[in-house]
């Protein structure tokens, strides 16, 4: 099984694929990296996971290299066994954000205070790799 994950400062979003399907999962609150790290750690082996992608900026214009060297420092601290693949999440926050323009105001802040718009975002990087895997 493959999953995805959108690491942030507050909350760490998590998708997987099932049969084709890219599903959001509970994200994961951080309270600090090594509790984050720990749990990110303990859910890939319940579920073992052989594939983490990690959505990684793309550095562009706007460098974001304090936020690529938290990603992979984070990513260490995990400790994990199977393959690490990095994916470009460029805009991934953005078009989560879109999916839920449908939603009403207080359940829009909802999402992005409890960390499914994380989430959703994760299935974005998630799908972004399985589509880039097919070419």
């Amino acid at each position: 099984m493959i999953v995805s994950c959108d690491v942030g400062l507050k909350k760490i979003g998590l998708a997987i694929c099932i049969d084709g399907i890219v599903l959001p999962l509970e994200p994961i609150l951080r309270k600090n990296r090594n509790q984050a790290s720990s749990d990110l750690r303990d859910f890939l082996i319940k579920r073992r996971i052989k594939t983490l992608i990690v959505g990684f900026p793309s550095g562009g214009i706007a460098g974001y290299e304090d936020t690529r060297n938290r990603i992979k420092h984070f990513i260490k601290l995990v400790q994990f066994d199977g393959e690490v693949i990095f994916i470009n999440e460029d805009y991934s926050s953005l078009e989560a954000l879109e999916d839920i323009s449908h939603m009403a105001r207080k359940s829009k802040k909802q999402a992005q205070k409890n960390g499914k718009l994380d989430s959703i975002a994760a299935c974005k990087i998630l799908s972004r790799y399985l589509e880039s895997s097919k070419n």
